[in-house]
């Protein structure tokens, strides 16, 4: 059982200059892990973020009978080929911890893996919806029990003759496009995914990497994805580059500072990730470079981040745009709210269905605080207050969401006063070294 605590933050943090290290992305991290699995042969992962949901990952693959070693940095991970996992008994349990990736991912997998599975998660986890994907996989040939249900745990049955499908992705999420695409690994024939909203292309740039049948072709509104199944994998080496989810916390740190000054290195600068730093550049005036922009073993590019303090505007965040920055608007909302003016973000439901629901999660804590918000099922409209002034001790449960606790105590470094985060331990499902690079730009936080 994991360790319960909380964070205080009592004061506001003063000017820096500094260069950090954020560790690997949690996204390439949990995609290396699961794809070494289905090649032959040995893979080597260096950087590997461990965090509580990769780890859960390095379990889960073990479960299935994969051979995955640690030898100084480097994973390794010992592939026997597409379908091989290995399973004794008449039903495994897979734990997925806090992570909708390794959940997704997994099954699209043990859909066509002959064989029952009982998939499973924390209590944050076992609320997020998986009927997402599970109508999709059940076209395939596989099952899902009990039937109807839409929320882990759920016991797979996987197909032994998967029938490959035309699916048609409409949320924009890229963990149902790479469960769809990992199915059709395992699919003789040619599985086929029109993506009406594009999202997160991880998983193609990977699959292409390690020399899968795939092709991508740019649509009007979209992309027509065609993936060759039952082809042989290539192993590989790969160094992942850090996680611009995780950076997001500490570009806005220092925007919001005055007179400060950051250098983030070694970047995951993927244009579909990138989304969060467009909108600061081109819409709220944000001080923001990348240099050093080029393609590392990852085939994705990576880059430094430069940020400078700036007065920032209010923005219209355009729905377009919300798969390009999904799991950074937690704190693009706190950087509204102390933003003079009125920021409005449209097309956002998809945060209702997150670890929490992101958007009444943040609003009900701005409104404690005194700003004003209104909000639809789809939509957030924040009025901006870069005046309001904390002063009493504000209670912050972030409800298992491990992003909404980081983005609060931003907040509560930016404003000073008391603010009291409980459960804080949720942050080490995907930076446990969050705190410590707090405290290295000077930050003060207790744990309680």
């Amino acid at each position: 059982m994991k360790k319960k605590f909380s964070v205080l933050v009592k004061d506001k943090l003063n000017k820096f200059n500094k260069s950090i290290k954020i560790p690997g992305d949690k996204s390439l991290s949990l995609r290396a892990l699961i794809l070494a699995s289905q090649c032959i042969g040995l893979s080597k992962i260096k950087n590997l973020l461990e965090s509580e949901d990769v780890l859960n990952c390095v379990k889960a693959l073990k479960t299935l009978g994969v051979r995955v070693v640690k030898i100084s940095n480097i994973y390794r991970v010992y592939g026997n080929g597409i379908n091989s996992f290995k399973t004794n008994k008449k039903i495994t349990k897979i734990y997925v911890g806090n992570s909708g990736t390794t959940a997704r991912l997994l099954s699209g997998l043990l859909a066509t893996h002959p064989g029952k599975f009982l998939l499973y998660g924390d209590s944050s986890m076992n609320r997020r919806d998986m009927s997402r994907i599970t109508h999709h996989l059940e076209k395939i040939g596989c099952f899902f029990y009990p039937k109807n249900k839409s929320t882990l745990p759920l016991k797979i049955q996987g197909t032994s003759m998967p029938l490959a499908q035309t699916h048609i992705e409409h949320l924009g999420s890229g963990q149902v496009k790479s469960c769809l695409l990992l199915a059709g690994l395992n699919t003789p024939g040619t599985t086929t995914i029109i993506e009406k909203k594009i999202s997160r292309n991880h998983t193609e740039i990977f699959l292409k990497k390690i020399n899968a049948d795939i092709k991508v072709k740019k649509l009007k509104k979209g992309n027509l994805i065609l993936l060759n199944g039952q082809k042989n994998l290539s192993n590989f080496n790969y160094n992942i580059s850090s996680d611009l989810s995780s950076s997001a916390f500490f570009i806005a740190l220092t925007l919001l500072t005055p007179k400060s000054k950051l250098l983030i290195k070694n970047v995951n600068c993927n244009p579909t990730r990138m989304g969060f730093i467009n909108i600061l550049k081109k819409r709220m005036n944000a001080k923001i470079k990348v240099k050093n922009l080029k393609k590392r073993s990852s085939d994705e590019p990576v880059g430094d981040i430069i940020v400078k303090s700036s007065i920032l505007k209010p923005i219209n965040c355009p729905k377009q745009i919300v798969p390009f920055l999904i799991d950074e608007l937690p704190i693009l909302f706190i950087m509204a709210a102390i933003t003079k003016g009125i920021s409005k973000f449209n097309g956002i439901g998809e945060l209702r269905h997150k670890e929490s629901d992101r958007i009444k999660n943040i609003e009900s804590g701005l409104n404690k605080l005194g700003i004003k918000t209104k909000s639809t099922i789809n939509s957030l409209k924040i009025f901006g207050n870069p005046n309001i002034k904390n002063e009493k001790k504000l209670d912050i449960y972030p409800k298992g969401d491990h992003r909404v606790a980081m983005s609060w105590t931003i907040l509560g470094l930016l404003l000073g006063g008391k603010f009291k985060i409980h459960n804080f331990e949720t942050v080490n499902t995907s930076f446990p070294g969050f705190i410590s690079l707090i405290k290295h730009l000077g930050g003060k936080i207790e744990i309680k």
